[in-house]
């Protein structure tokens, strides 16, 4: 019995256009989600991995979409191949189907340490820049979400009785954002930044 081809495809902050990882790939059903590699909240593989049946192919565009280290590489490949699935890193050209050579797991574990290893530079690069940036007084954070007035606005609206939920949702921001402006003692700087 020849099973279904899913695709699972996941963006972060930083990625945010899903198409282009599978476009052009043939896929009977698609799961996608918008969490960084670290983020152990993925609900859209927690249901693609309720989904998937024995003969179905996994479809990733490469190994370090798929996970969030070299354990847990290793861990889902093995989980997903055991319970008769095959799965296919399109980027590195590789798959996998539970009968691998011992060559093939050699190039799993290499191939999710190069992946590893180069998020891990990405990530030190990215601190040694902003630590030079901190130091020539260029670096200004992440940009305030709301003014000195709308979080007076926001103040305004809640005491009028307002639902929190739904200002936020007017604002275009989070509820743990709108929270963090209302906590007590937090206060909102002259130049709109934000200050605990």
């Amino acid at each position: 019995m020849q099973g279904q081809r899913v695709g699972y495809i996941r963006v972060s902050s930083f990625d945010q256009n899903p198409e282009r990882q599978l476009e052009g790939v043939p896929l009977d059903r698609v799961f996608t989600d918008k969490a960084s590699g670290k983020d152990t909240h993925r609900p859209a593989l927690d249901a693609l991995i309720a989904f998937v049946r024995e003969g179905d192919v996994l479809v990733v565009h490469s190994m370090d979409r798929l996970a969030r280290n070299l354990d847990d590489l290793r861990r889902l490949v093995s989980d997903l191949t055991g319970r008769g699935l095959r799965i296919e890193f399109v980027k590195e050209g590789l798959t996998f189907t539970g009968e691998d050579s011992p060559m093939a797991r050699l190039l799993l574990s290499v191939m999710g340490a190069f992946g590893e290893f180069e998020r891990a530079l990405i990530r030190e690069r990215q601190r040694e820049g902003i630590a030079l940036a901190k130091k020539k007084g260029k670096y200004k954070g992440r940009k305030p979400a709301l003014s000195a007035a709308q979080v007076e606005a926001v103040r305004a609206r809640i005491a009028a009785g307002e639902k929190k939920a739904a200002i936020a949702r007017d604002l275009g921001i989070s509820r743990e954002t709108l929270y963090q402006y209302l906590k007590a003692g937090k206060s909102v700087r002259e130049d709109g930044a934000h200050a605990a």
